[in-house]
């Protein structure tokens, strides 16, 4: 389902929301809910996607925080941002 058709069908439960089962309602609620939580900014090639989410998966987090860290590296190393210092006397876990 697209934005829109969520957003059609969203409207047009407002619309007959008194003749709207409870089961019906929340369909469509939970449908709406769906597709706010999968909301991406960037349309990304499906390769892309897959890859993006396999790692986030891994790592354990969640893809807009993969992106977000992906995009802040990207730009420190292309000299955008400026590279985030570390505190050497700070404890850190593993092995420098």
């Amino acid at each position: 389902m697209t934005r829109a058709s969520i957003a059609e069908e969203l409207e047009s439960a407002a619309d007959r929301i008194a003749d709207l089962s409870r089961p019906d309602m929340q369909i469509v609620l939970r449908r709406a809910a769906l597709m706010l939580r999968n909301v991406s900014g960037v349309p990304l090639e499906p390769a892309t996607e897959d890859a993006l989410n396999s790692i986030a998966a891994e790592m354990k987090i969640g893809r807009s925080n993969l992106i977000q860290i992906v995009l802040r590296e990207w730009l420190e190393t292309n000299a955008y941002l400026p590279v985030r210092m570390i505190d050497e006397e700070s404890e850190t876990d593993g092995s420098t």
